[in-house]
């Protein structure tokens, strides 16, 4: 059974950080690209990176400078690092795994962004 498991989600001040992670299980993680995805209440749910299996890596504009997506391929993990959060990142946040034409997706976690 796959498993997509995101976690630290939270609420931030504007120019706060947080560190999501994406824990996946029930399959050949080394394999699969991962990214990230999110979606704000009345909008579609839209890519902000992805790392491919040989780790090079693609980013929204919109994000570009101030988030940074990792893997760790040893603990079937992908990380997204954003820094200089603005409202405009609140959103729940997905991870997605793709090989080929299979697609896991996570449950998301939710990321708030507020004074």
């Amino acid at each position: 059974q796959v498993q997509l498991v995101e976690s630290g989600g939270g609420s931030v001040q504007p120019g706060g950080s947080l560190i999501l992670s994406c824990a996946a299980s029930g399959i050949i993680f080394s394999r699969y690209t991962m990214a990230w995805y999110r979606q704000a209440p009345g909008k579609q749910r839209e890519i902000v990176a992805s790392i491919t299996t040989g780790g090079s890596t693609n980013y929204a504009d919109s994000v570009k400078g101030r988030f940074t997506i990792s893997r760790d391929n040893a603990k079937n993990t992908v990380y997204l690092q954003m820094n200089s959060l603005k409202p405009d990142d609140a959103a729940v946040y997905y991870c997605r795994a793709r090989f080929n034409n299979e697609y896991y997706w996570g449950q998301g976690t939710s990321v708030t962004v507020s004074s």
